[in-house]
């Protein structure tokens, strides 16, 4: 089973399905592993309440997702790296790709993106993700 952190553009996106859809439904169904860190629970949580995608009952439920360990594993503590030079925010995707040997990042974020792979882990558009899994 293939171990993916999914930026926060891919988790919001799936709300209006697509591409994105498809990605986070593996991940509810097991057919991939969500890695996390606080950091990126942390920018979920934040970006999806400020745009109103979702209830607090339904933040609940996600939190709970994540605490239960919901097809996820969670690193509390990520190496601190300095590659996303346009956007260092993104590294937070990166440090815990590495931090839980991920196989991939999925993402819609350019900066993201122009990295391609980092010590082995590949960062994909949703839509390449998918077509890498056939």
């Amino acid at each position: 089973m293939k171990k993916v952190v999914i930026d926060t553009n891919v988790f919001v996106s799936s709300f209006f399905g697509g591409n994105p859809r498809q990605v986070i439904d593996l991940w509810k169904s097991g057919k991939i592993t969500l890695c996390i860190s606080r950091d990126i629970v942390d920018e979920y949580i934040e970006v999806l309440a400020r745009l109103g995608l979702v209830e607090e009952h339904d933040l609940k439920e996600l939190l709970d997702l994540f605490a239960k360990g919901f097809h996820c594993i969670f690193t509390h503590k990520t190496p601190e790296l300095k590659v996303v030079k346009e956007d260092p925010d993104d590294d937070k995707f990166i440090e815990c790709a590495v931090s839980l040997s991920a196989d991939c990042i999925i993402s819609g974020d350019k900066a993201l993106l122009a990295v391609k792979d980092y010590m082995g882990i590949k960062i994909y558009t949703p839509r390449a993700f998918l077509d890498s899994l056939v």
